[in-house]
């Protein structure tokens, strides 16, 4: 059994990104399944000068710890104005200030959703180069269109058929790669 950390690189209280990835860890089965929320680590605004002078945070530790106790994740990013948003960004770079191989054999899915036709297309090919610099291996990716008419609040789940399944088939494929 394996491990499989889930998390939205969005703070929005509101979080469609955060959504769509707890819908993903609800279909986990046979593997043991976390999702958290970024917010739940806060971090300050990276800085070198912040860094020298107060060094890794607690709360950057123990996200680090989840991350490194996990053998896989599934990430969805948010898009702001065509690329992730500053607040993901700043994770990123605090936790490869702390170990600049932070995702060191780790594989990932990445996912995107917003509510336009592209489904954050941009902000998930940015994480998919960035993230091997850090260690992952980007094994599949599934980006959202239109959230907003492709998925139902009421029951927390995908509503068009066609994506369902494109989604499943990415999440199963990806289930595969980590068993391996």
């Amino acid at each position: 059994m394996k491990k499989i950390l889930f998390l939205a690189g969005s703070n929005s209280s509101k979080s469609i990104n955060h959504k769509l990835v707890r819908f993903a860890s609800s279909l986990i089965v046979g593997h043991e399944a976390e999702l958290i929320k970024l917010t739940d680590y806060d971090l300050p605004m990276y800085g070198e000068d912040w860094e020298r002078e107060r060094g890794f945070s607690v709360n950057l530790k123990m996200l680090y710890n989840k991350i490194k106790d996990a053998d896989a994740l599934v990430i969805s990013v948010n898009e702001h104005n065509g690329t992730v948003s500053t607040y993901f960004k700043n994770t990123i770079d605090w936790l490869s200030r702390l170990d600049r191989n932070f995702l060191k054999e780790k594989k990932v899915l990445l996912m995107s959703t917003s509510n336009g036709k592209r489904g954050a297309a941009s902000a998930l090919e940015y994480t998919k180069n960035v993230l091997p610099r850090f260690g992952a291996t980007v094994v599949e990716s599934f980006s959202f269109p239109s959230y907003s008419e492709n998925f139902s609040e009421e029951t927390d789940a995908i509503s068009n058929e066609v994506l369902l399944l494109g989604f499943t088939d990415v999440l199963q494929n990806f289930v595969h790669q980590i068993e391996q």
